[in-house]
């Protein structure tokens, strides 16, 4: 989906059409959910704190997210792709993967079935999406972002390595700006210099996920799509408007393991090993966990847990804060957990 939430704002409000819109809530902690293209134009992007933004695009109207609303939207739009398969992967609100390899209806290839989704759902959500249409997850995702907003891209099979070859490194999705930097001390810039390496070495350097980018250099990628994905992990986060001390995030600790609690009830896994994150006023991340012999069989349980876990946590009293989560991790079936000892 393009610009997804941003979109529905737009959409919903005629007001906010054609203006550049930002979807977050205001204050010196907030992050850019999302920007429309309007916004964008200034340099505004997703994951940015929010006070950057409108110091890029002072005259930006600022929108506070509404994720019922976006759930909602994002059940249509799925409600469309699964009329051509139910193979589909869905990796957030906004964006999915299909293996149309058999598609039920009766279109005659990926093109046909893309451009299908993407009139319908321009024509029942009056928003717009764009596809990529590749013999694989790594090249469908990177097609997918060639032409947007409201673009289709085709990657055949035969076109992927000369398509490939030119493209920056920094592209395939994983190499974030350290990676990027890791890549250009060895002169690594575009997928062509990737190829020339020797497999081996990238993985002594990198570990598995140097083999793995020296693959996607070649546009191999074996991934089926897997529309049933298993939980494995469910937390929640709160950023505070100001750093605080340890003993005062005790009530945001109990809220936000509330809240995780919650949403694992949507799941018949269950989560073994509770993880309480901080992250200090000079952005050090410290995480403690948790794992007891037997899950935690009830809210008052998992919050009395993710609360103990305070006392692990050895900084100095006089550390501040700025950020706490709550997880529950280590999911398994039912029938994956240690059987307890009826006799003893």
């Amino acid at each position: 989906m393009d610009a997804f939430y941003a979109s529905v704002e737009q959409r919903d409000d005629p007001v906010l059409r054609g203006k550049p819109v930002v979807v977050a809530w205001r204050g010196a902690r907030s992050v850019v959910c999302a920007a429309s293209y309007e916004a964008r134009r200034f340099g505004v992007r997703s994951a940015m704190p929010a006070v950057r933004a409108e110091r890029l695009c002072p005259h930006a109207v600022f929108v506070p997210p509404d994720f019922s609303r976006y759930r909602a939207v994002s059940k249509q739009v799925r409600e469309i792709f699964l009329r051509h398969t139910e193979l589909v992967e869905p990796l957030s609100l906004d964006e999915a993967y299909l293996d149309v390899t058999t598609p039920k209806s009766e279109l005659d290839s990926a093109t046909a079935v893309a451009k299908s989704i993407r009139r319908a759902i321009a024509e029942e959500t009056a928003l717009t999406a764009s596809a990529g249409v590749a013999p694989n997850k790594f090249l469908a995702k990177i097609a997918s972002d060639w032409k947007k907003p409201d673009g289709l891209f085709v990657i055949r099979p035969e076109q992927a390595e000369a398509f490939l070859a030119p493209l920056p490194v920094a592209k395939i999705p994983g190499v974030g700006k350290v990676m990027d930097g890791k890549l250009a001390t060895l002169g690594i810039r575009t997928c062509a210099d990737l190829r020339l390496r020797d497999a081996r070495d990238l993985e002594q350097r990198f570990g598995r996920y140097g083999r793995r980018l020296h693959e996607l250099s070649m546009g191999i990628d074996e991934r089926p799509v897997d529309p049933d994905q298993l939980v494995q992990s469910i937390s929640t986060e709160d950023t505070f408007e100001h750093d605080l001390p340890l003993a005062a995030i005790e009530p945001t600790i109990r809220t936000l393991a509330a809240k995780t609690w919650a949403a694992s009830r949507k799941t018949d896994r269950i989560g073994r090993t509770v993880v309480l994150k901080l992250k200090t006023a000079d952005f050090h991340i410290l995480t403690r966990s948790f794992t007891p012999a037997l899950p935690p069989q009830s809210e008052s349980a998992f919050v009395a847990i993710a609360a103990a876990l305070c006392d692990r946590v050895d900084l100095p009293e006089t550390t501040l804060y700025r950020l706490v989560g709550v997880g529950l991790h280590n999911f398994c079936d039912a029938d994956e957990l240690p059987q307890p000892e009826l006799f003893r």
